[in-house]
């Protein structure tokens, strides 16, 4: 089980990456556990000295009671200390933000990865599809050559 954050890849320059635990309820895990969640949209925050996981969507478990449950409730990260200072002072040195790149399972152990990332700007993601389809046309043409 691994759900990737493809946006937050298109749209984000990742600098440097963390391995966070998250605090969920029993139904939450066995839903993640089973791939039933999506990071589309979400933002990581760091509110005093703690850090969240705000926007992320967990699709209720289809055998636990529904009542109440917020899909996309605020759910705690699970840090160290000095990983939460040495974000914060990062966060505030520069323009960066922390954005959560994917979610799998580790030794019956749920776990996000965070980013620390920089924004991309509208002309860099253009220049990186460019190049992508340059490399593509490349190794298509020797693939060819090697045929004949």
């Amino acid at each position: 089980m691994k759900i990737i954050n493809r946006r937050a890849l298109h749209d984000f320059e990742i600098l440097e990456t963390f391995e966070a635990g998250i605090h969920l309820l029993g139904a939450e895990v066995k839903s993640v556990k089973s791939g039933k969640m999506s990071l589309e949209g979400s933002f990581v925050k760091i509110i005093g000295s703690e850090i969240y996981l705000i926007n992320a969507q967990i699709f209720p478990y289809p055998f636990a009671r529904p009542e109440g449950y917020d899909l996309r409730r605020s759910r705690k990260l699970l840090l160290h200390k000095k990983e939460i200072i040495s974000l914060k002072t990062k966060l505030a040195a520069a323009k960066l933000t922390l954005v959560p790149l994917e979610c799998y399972n580790t030794h019956g152990l749920i776990k996000l990865k965070i980013g620390l990332a920089r924004g991309k700007r509208e002309y860099e993601k253009r220049e990186k599809i460019k190049r992508r389809d340059m490399q593509r046309d490349i190794e298509r043409e020797l693939k060819l050559k090697g045929k004949i």
